[in-house]
């Protein structure tokens, strides 16, 4: 089992719903304001659970160029959408506001998130600059807002950067269960919609056995069979897209596909 929210399923599906460019990022629709972000976040949410995703994280990936510190503004925006779409779930859900901690942490805890995303561990050099995730103020968040059931699953090699901390990725996954209380590992590739090297995630799941491990980036209907066959789970949201491509809508026709495969490797 990999948490209580999914019941006896072994293998798991989380789907991202990529939310359109939120209040105060270069790229929001102004004119279209926040109804239109929670209409287009609608129409893909339907066709994800259409096809039998087990869960739905939705995410700012929209909100270049990315920040460390969420805005007031989009940190509103995002609470207000996922609380507009959450009466039409019927599978868990989670949340990420890239790049920051305790903004996920805040969003996830006030509209009922079974679980949060984010990079919470680690020194890396980065598109967005020098990158210090705080755990610890995380964490401490998670507890202060009453939500210790809700999982934080950390991303241990974040996109978009590479990692100062020269221990191998094994260890730095070890550490972060030990040191740090993550409650699943998520082992990415270099930039979203690339795959994780199988070696690292190989070697990720040979070490890490009390909480489960998911493949983050680059999963599709090619690689599927090759990465359940090591992890537990996949975070899955480029490849369920018009043509493949991140910036657009959902494809109910890939998802379909893709978890028509993955229930036989159930």
């Amino acid at each position: 089992m990999v948490f209580d929210c999914f019941g006896a399923r072994k293998k798991v599906v989380i789907s991202m719903a990529h939310i359109g460019a939120l209040p105060g990022s270069p790229l929001y629709d102004a004119d279209g304001g926040v109804q239109k972000l929670v209409d287009g976040v609608m129409s893909d949410v339907e066709k994800l659970q259409a096809g039998g995703v087990d869960a739905i994280m939705f995410g700012n990936e929209n909100d270049r160029p990315y920040v460390f510190k969420g805005s007031p503004e989009g940190i509103a925006a995002m609470t207000a959408i996922v609380q507009a779409i959450k009466p039409s779930l019927k599978v868990p859900f989670g949340v990420n506001y890239l790049w920051d901690p305790l903004a996920s942490v805040a969003i996830g805890a006030v509209t009922g998130a079974s679980f949060v995303r984010e990079i919470f561990t680690g020194l890396f050099a980065s598109d967005m600059g020098l990158w210090q995730p705080d755990c610890a103020g995380a964490a401490r968040l998670r507890a202060t807002l009453g939500r210790k059931d809700m999982k934080m699953l950390f991303n241990i090699n974040a996109e978009f950067a590479h990692s100062l901390d020269q221990r191998p990725i094994a260890l730095r996954a070890r550490s972060a269960v030990f040191s740090s209380l993550a409650d699943a590992i998520l082992v990415s590739g270099p930039i979203t919609g690339q795959p994780a090297n199988q070696s690292d995630l190989r070697d990720v799941c040979d070490v890490i056995k009390d909480v489960p491990v998911f493949a983050n980036t680059g999963v599709n209907i090619d690689n599927v069979r090759d990465i359940l066959g090591m992890a537990q789970g996949v975070v899955i949201g480029t490849h369920f897209k018009v043509d493949g491509n991140t910036w657009n809508a959902v494809d109910a026709s890939r998802v379909k596909r893709f978890m028509d495969v993955v229930e036989t490797l159930r």
